[in-house]
């Protein structure tokens, strides 16, 4: 029986990759395209608590960097990510190093292509489970870990008022050998993600909708949201909530200072594990204009007010 469910666990921890609820504010994850587009140096950090009230819960941490690469042209963008993500017996870590080439379609738009190096580490300790046989084969007696090389790619376009994007991450749907005895196998997953921020007339006010969908081919998630945005003086104030149909509800609010966002979002579960056990998820971020070619940009500007 131990077996059956270790079986199950596994194949539906390589279904999907983390559930971020604040997915506008971690474009990267999802797609390396982004990566400099913007033409702004973003920072951001992220810890996700699922289900909560459950014993060894999902956790997972992520911190991601990306800027446009000036000193080759303005063409060009990098990024760096790295996420630990902690469910029960199961750890994950990877390390993606992210590139994207971007040509101006517009006066303000660009379309831009990415591709992501990915190093996977997934670890199974059983070391917190208790078990009355120790002799089945089927089931690690120790810690086993193994590691694989994975890529991602994706196509971005981006526009202060609308953004859209396309991607697939596992491109190479990787099979992990734990310590040469137990598979992991993970497919490949596709996203199709978009947005806008719509200015409301004499006011100010905007609405930012946007939505994410993603599948592995046999099973699909899709999420829509829609925050409100306040914002004057460098100062931002936002609220906001989403839907999965069948899978949950969720609330945003947060806020940014000169580049400096803060937000905290709540996940409710339609279905499952119910409204209580929901998950909880805070992000904190920094963005700045790198536009070098802009005149009178970076002259005697002081640290303190980046």
């Amino acid at each position: 029986m131990f077996a059956l469910l270790t079986a199950v666990m596994l194949e539906v921890r390589a279904q999907w990759d983390v559930q971020f609820t604040d997915y506008t504010a971690l474009k990267s994850f999802y797609n390396p395209a982004v990566s400099g587009t913007d033409g702004n140096l973003n920072v951001a950090a992220t810890y996700s608590m699922q289900m909560m009230g459950y014993d060894e819960a999902p956790a997972s941490l992520y911190v991601s960097a990306d800027m446009p690469v000036y000193f080759l042209n303005p063409h060009h963008g990098a990024g760096l990510s790295f996420l630990n993500d902690n469910a029960g017996v199961y750890n994950t870590t990877r390390i993606g190093l992210q590139y994207a080439y971007n040509v101006k379609l517009s006066k303000r738009g660009r379309l831009a292509l990415g591709v992501q190096g990915v190093l996977m580490s997934e670890r199974v300790s059983m070391k917190s489970v208790k078990m009355e046989d120790n002799s089945d084969p089927a089931v690690p007696s120790s810690e086993v870990k193994g590691t694989k090389v994975d890529m991602g790619v994706g196509l971005y376009y981006y526009h202060p008022k609308l953004w859209l994007g396309a991607s697939s991450q596992h491109l190479l749907a990787p099979t992990l050998l734990l310590d040469q005895r137990y598979e992991v196998e993970v497919p490949r997953v596709y996203y199709l993600m978009g947005g806008g921020n719509i200015k409301l007339k004499n006011s100010l006010l905007s609405l930012q909708p946007s939505f994410l969908v993603q599948s592995d081919m046999d099973t699909w998630r899709e999420d829509v949201q829609c925050k409100v945005a306040y914002e004057r003086d460098e100062k931002k104030f936002y609220g906001g909530v989403g839907y999965s149909p069948n899978v949950s509800v969720t609330f945003f609010v947060g806020g940014m200072f000169h580049g400096v966002n803060l937000g905290y979002s709540y996940q409710m579960y339609t279905s499952g594990v119910g409204l209580v056990h929901g998950s909880h998820e805070v992000v904190l971020s920094y963005q700045t204009d790198l536009d070098l070619f802009k005149k009178g940009r970076n002259k005697h500007q002081s640290v303190r007010w980046l």
